[in-house]
């Protein structure tokens, strides 16, 4: 069988173009990303998807990689794929913030783990709330609705010159902040219930002078701590799915335009 220079060009645009979408959202994705999972498997996973799709893409509008026009389309493959992912993984650092506003306020600040997602060392709140927020993930199938969004963004975004814009990235960014306002929410029960009782052992310290603090505040403060996390997990789970609901909802609105 005979491969014409043009036809081999134009076999290496259409899976090499995919594979740079596929393997810069996996490279950030929450699960796909983490530590414990080896490059080499995340490689894999992104040949293995990329000769999947690929067949099933329309020929690509370039006629070489690497060419002006080729390179900026790889660059705008490399952001969509990276944004794709970083969205996702923005739920799991929501969760880990907090996590960590909750551990500063209930006297847990200074225990800390090494997150298996970054390999960076976060409270052990934060790793907590970390390991249910992945078990609520993989409940819900968010593995799987991941990898169709990222067959489906072929579709809602094809290859090609124009890409993703400026607006896109604003919006990106616009909308992680409304995420992480979403985690302090999540916190919020914690922190209000123990910036009371802080209230209240600074009155009676005043009221005692002698009141040894440090001997007394600190284990009510741990206990009502443990109690209203362990009152709020419910609430956890529901925040966790509406915020990978929104997540995902995001993704889809962006991939449309």
């Amino acid at each position: 069988m005979y491969f014409s220079d043009t036809q081999i060009i134009a076999l290496l645009n259409g899976y090499f173009l995919a594979f740079v979408r596929i393997a810069a959202a996996l490279a950030v994705a929450p699960i796909f990303s983490a530590r414990l999972v080896p490059a080499r498997i995340r490689l894999l996973l992104a040949l293995a998807l990329t000769a999947v799709i690929a067949p099933l893409l329309p020929p690509m509008p370039i006629d070489h990689p690497m060419s002006a026009t080729g390179l900026v389309v790889i660059a705008q493959q490399f952001v969509i794929g990276l944004i794709i992912g970083a969205v996702l993984q923005m739920v799991f650092d929501a969760m880990v913030v907090a996590g960590q506003t909750a551990a500063m306020s209930m006297g847990l600040g200074f225990a800390f783990m090494i997150d298996s997602q970054r390999g960076v060392s976060v409270p052990v709140l934060s790793q907590f709330f970390l390991v249910m927020t992945t078990l609520v993930f993989l409940a819900i199938d968010g593995h799987l609705a991941f990898i169709r969004l990222l067959i489906d963004s072929f579709t809602m975004m094809p290859v090609g010159e124009a890409g993703i814009l400026r607006d896109g990235i604003w919006a990106t960014a616009m909308w992680g902040s409304r995420l992480f306002a979403g985690a302090m929410l999540v916190a919020l029960p914690a922190v209000a219930a123990l910036l009371v009782v802080n209230f209240a052992f600074g009155v009676m310290s005043r009221a005692a002078p002698t009141l040894n603090l440090f001997a007394v505040g600190f284990p009510v403060s741990l206990t009502l701590g443990f109690v209203i996390i362990l009152w709020s997990l419910p609430g956890l789970q529901e925040a966790m799915v509406r915020l990978s609901a929104e997540a995902f909802g995001f993704l889809g609105e962006f991939l449309a335009g």
